[in-house]
């Protein structure tokens, strides 16, 4: 996966939690999507700048359609497996900055899905 595939995911992350948030009944829920739909962004936007400090232009940012779930925790569950398996295709081990800022935001992913499964 490429580095700007990567923050596309994160944008499509951004969309898909925003959508379910304004759709859901649960104020839990609705609360910790916000939280999530706000942080992953910024996260994403400190991953870019850094990688573009150290590596130039990202160039074109992909968002990909949204793959037919109708569950936000299956649909987050994959999106952090996926980054966990990829994150040393995306960006180099030894490149720490970046790869810290990785952890932060599979954090953000696994803080999220506690909170959805157990706590709404």
């Amino acid at each position: 996966m490429k580095a700007s595939d990567f923050v596309g995911m994160m944008f499509l992350a951004r969309n898909v939690a925003h959508s379910v948030h304004l759709n859901t009944r649960s104020y839990a829920k609705h609360k910790t999507l916000n939280r999530f739909y706000e942080k992953v962004i910024d996260l994403a936007d400190d991953f870019a700048e850094m990688y573009q400090g150290k590596y130039g232009l990202l160039g074109p940012i992909p968002v990909a359609a949204v793959k037919k779930s109708t569950n936000i925790i299956d649909f987050l569950q994959e999106q952090v497996d996926e980054i966990e398996k990829e994150r040393y295709t995306i960006i180099k081990d030894s490149d720490t900055a970046l790869q810290n800022t990785i952890d932060e935001i599979v954090g953000l992913y696994l803080s999220t899905l506690y909170k959805l499964k157990f706590l709404s």
